[in-house]
């Protein structure tokens, strides 16, 4: 199975692919879709959905998995944020692709076991859960990867979790 993990900006989206194949993840390609400051807004978001639909179609993931937004302060931020993670959720459903969203608490809980892990702790893991050689940076693509790690984690749970609840 392949998974897209995403934390989404208008900025920086970092996005990480890979590969679960039983218990083993494997890392298949990871970096981020950057966006030019002073940029038109529907430029940005442009820019970000035509990277999104380039990633999919190029590595043809089966799920992808978001970060969900918490922001306690700058709700102009907050919006912007809102609408690349929304046309990144676009991009991904009309592929028809299976939407996983984790918040921070439970990507840190799935990497760490302890849901208020500090940031460097969670790179730490992402390290060592795909074997790399060092950290991914920006911070915004070793993110993406535990996304992706924690849905690795989640997915079979979550599917006998459906299944349980369709009958």
């Amino acid at each position: 199975m392949r998974i897209l993990g995403i934390d989404p900006g208008i900025a920086i989206v970092g996005f990480g692919f890979i590969d679960k194949n039983g218990s083993k993840l494997t890392p298949v390609q990871y970096g981020c879709i950057q966006t030019e400051a002073h940029t038109p807004e529907e430029e940005r978001l442009m820019h970000v959905y035509e990277g999104m639909v380039q990633l999919i179609d190029k590595y043809k993931p089966d799920a992808v998995a978001f970060e969900k937004l918490f922001f306690s302060r700058n709700v102009t931020t907050a919006m912007s944020v809102s609408q690349a993670r929304g046309v990144s959720i676009l991009a991904a459903a009309q592929r028809g692709l299976p939407i996983g969203e984790y918040t921070p608490m439970q990507v840190k809980q799935a990497i760490v076991g302890y849901g208020k892990a500090e940031k460097r702790q969670v790179q730490e893991m992402v390290r060592m859960f795909l074997n790399l050689q060092k950290v991914p940076k920006p911070d915004d693509v070793a993110d993406a990867l535990a996304v992706a790690v924690c849905h690795a984690h989640s997915y079979v749970l979550n599917s006998k979790l459906n299944e349980v609840l369709k009958k």
